[in-house]
């Protein structure tokens, strides 16, 4: 009884460890989120915009309009959607801004949009880049960048929500699980290095979906 009671004790010495390291880093993931003000008068070689969430592609029209790069680079767009048809949903634009859009039909989450940028980036020649994304998934789709074009520079360009005055506070709380999802994939994004090892030589130890987070999006086909 005695070393029953000791080893329920150690069990939950340890969730209380594991869980305050878990508050820990979300509050360092929500600090990389809330924190990244990207300076929106500087200029780069291309602005990416990665499809998934509300006003992340009208943000990167407002950049290639105010002539902050050269190119707008939208990636995982949806295989069906093609420049004409997002075009048309966008809006009339001048001619100096329609020119220089350019879809990336590639990529199923975030992983793939860094992996599909980084193709298109070494074929543009391009040095520079603007990302693009709700503020949530910044700390992602920052590692996932990084990873793939270390000598890269990437200027962060959160999109926050817009919210009205008539507003109700659960419309607001919905935010909650959706950043709570998005931390647990962060999490999983930094952990692949550790575990792509372990899943080669046990595949049915890790699942692939720890490597991937593939979602539908009326745009694309990722968040």
């Amino acid at each position: 009884m005695h070393r029953l009671l000791q080893g329920l004790r150690l069990l939950g010495a340890a969730c209380a460890a594991a869980l305050v390291v878990w508050a820990a880093g979300l509050g360092w993931f929500l600090y990389q989120g809330l924190g990244a003000k990207g300076d929106r008068m500087l200029e780069t070689d291309a602005i990416v915009v990665l499809t998934g969430g509300r006003f992340r592609l009208e943000s990167g029209i407002d950049l290639l309009e105010a002539h902050r790069a050269r190119k707008l680079f939208i990636s995982g767009v949806n295989q069906h959607v093609d420049r004409v048809a997002l075009l048309r949903v966008i809006g009339p634009l001048p001619d100096s801004a329609t020119c220089c859009i350019v879809l990336g039909h590639d990529a199923a989450d975030t992983y793939g949009n860094a992996r599909e940028t980084a193709e298109w980036m070494q074929r543009e020649g391009y040095h520079s880049l603007r990302l693009v994304t709700s503020w949530y998934h910044i700390p992602r789709s920052r590692l996932e960048f990084e990873r793939a074009m270390p000598a890269t520079a990437i200027v962060l360009n959160p999109v926050y929500p817009i919210h009205t005055e008539g507003e109700e506070w659960s419309e607001r709380a919905e935010m909650v699980p959706l950043v709570l999802r998005e931390y647990d994939k962060y999490l999983g994004a930094l952990a692949r290095p550790a575990l792509t090892p372990v899943r080669r030589l046990v595949p049915w130890l890790v699942p692939g979906g720890a490597a991937t987070d593939p979602s539908a999006t009326m745009a694309g086909r990722q968040s």
